[in-house]
């Protein structure tokens, strides 16, 4: 089993260039089969959630050509047909955007009950909730969820909370609907604009995407496209708060810093220096962090999957912090990881408690989701001594070459796979 084994205490330095956003990728990659004509997609990350989806397309009939490693072109008119192998979405919870996709073109769809990172309660029921409003029959059946209509009919949908997934879900069933159809109470998040102006590069037409309330006229049908995937502002806010970790100077490259504004508000608010240009983001941690609140909120408040970076870096701040998770209820199950490494806090429900130490010290922890994993690694490289982080095949489901990227900012971390190699890097690092 695969371990990032870590020496912390160097400081990152240096540039770092930013992947494809991984979460825009997989609802791009679900709607380029929408269309019968080919479709070449670039900026394509190259993790495991990226090629697990592009496995279950092929698993139901799409050619699938990888031009580069970060560039795919896809053809689905020789799809076979609209039931998803359970393998796939076992691995990855955003497989479900087959679901509005499919049934978006061929008014029929039947993927299984999806899996992912078990961060908390993440229910479905909106999404089927847009289905059942455009005319579709929905069911659950022997564990899938099947979708079908003889029409899909255009019509004015409220979602009652704000969901990414069932934005970008109902926004491509509707892209094909009959008639105008009104969401209400959308998400907010850059790849839901991404989603939609990808659709729209195929002849769909959507607008309002990045507002509250999204207006969509059905087509007929779509056509070819090339279109480039907006940068990670996730990966992108990683490399950030790992620069103020480690008191670094960390220049993030190849962003949209209008995406990054809540993360950079906090790091100016923890004591960083944060310069914005045009596409890249510089990140100065010259003293001790202090104490900070942080509440995370649907888009443009604190995105919850920065949470656990965040609490990294306050677990070295100087003060008492408290973080509030409104979105996922399982998003703490990090802090009894970084409890072993020496950090004071405290969880209540959705709130974390958490009191700054000096330092933290190297331990074996184990990544218990995506980005507390990677939040883990930060903390090993802040941390004195070593620090073995287990489970990496959670972050390597989000993200590409990381710890190829941190050692290019001077990180002293390995990919190992037995104790020889571990045994190995500690003679390297002394």
């Amino acid at each position: 089993m695969e371990q990032y084994i870590i020496k912390g205490g160097n400081p990152l330095v240096g540039e770092v260039d930013i992947s494809g956003a991984k979460n825009a990728a997989l609802g791009i990659l679900a709607a380029a089969i929408m269309t019968d004509e080919t479709v070449l997609i670039e900026n394509l990350p190259d993790v495991k959630d990226i090629n697990v989806m592009l496995e279950a397309m092929a698993g139901i009939g799409v050619k699938v050509e990888r031009i580069t490693r970060h560039a795919v072109m896809l053809n689905s008119s020789m799809i076979g047909g609209v039931s998803v192998d359970y393998e796939y979405i076992k691995k990855i919870r955003a497989s479900y955007y087959l679901l509005g996709a499919l049934l978006g073109k061929y008014k029929k769809a039947e993927v299984p009950l999806p899996g992912g990172c078990n961060i908390g309660s993440r229910p479905i029921d909106l999404h089927l909730k847009g289905f059942k409003a455009l005319g579709a029959h929905v069911s659950i059946r022997n564990g899938s969820i099947c979708a079908e209509a003889d029409h899909l009919r255009a019509s004015h949908i409220y979602l009652d909370t704000v969901s990414v997934g069932a934005t970008i879900n109902i926004m491509m069933a509707a892209a094909m609907a009959e008639g105008r159809t009104i969401i209400e109470n959308c998400a907010r998040e850059p790849h839901v604009v991404d989603v939609a102006n990808f659709l729209n590069s195929m002849g769909a037409n959507i607008k309002g995407a990045g507002t509250d309330v999204i207006r969509i006229r059905g087509v007929e049908k779509l056509h070819a496209t090339e279109y480039s995937i907006i940068p990670d502002q996730i990966e992108a806010g990683t490399f950030m708060f790992a620069a103020a970790a480690t008191k670094g100077d960390v220049m993030v490259k190849n962003v949209i810093p209008k995406h990054l504004e809540a993360t950079s508000a906090k790091l100016l608010e923890i004591g960083c220096e944060v310069e914005e240009f045009d596409s890249a983001v510089r990140v100065v941690a010259s003293k001790r962090l202090t104490c900070t609140n942080v509440k995370t909120l649907p888009y443009p408040g604190y995105p919850t999957d920065m949470q656990p970076q965040i609490g990294v870096a306050l677990a070295l701040a100087s003060g008492t912090s408290i973080v509030t998770e409104s979105i996922f209820e399982n998003r703490f199950k990090y802090m009894d990881e970084l409890a072993r490494m020496g950090a004071v806090a405290k969880v209540e429900g959705n709130t974390a408690i958490i009191t700054g130490v000096e330092k933290l010290t190297g331990a074996r922890v184990s990544a218990p989701d995506l980005r507390a994993g990677a939040a883990l690694v930060i903390a090993g490289l802040a941390a004195e001594g070593i620090t073995v982080v287990d489970d990496i095949v959670y972050i390597q489901r989000g993200y590409e070459n990381f710890d190829e990227k941190l050692r290019s900012l001077g990180a002293e971390i390995q990919k190992i796979n037995s104790e020889k190699e571990a045994q190995k890097f500690r003679l390297l690092v002394g």
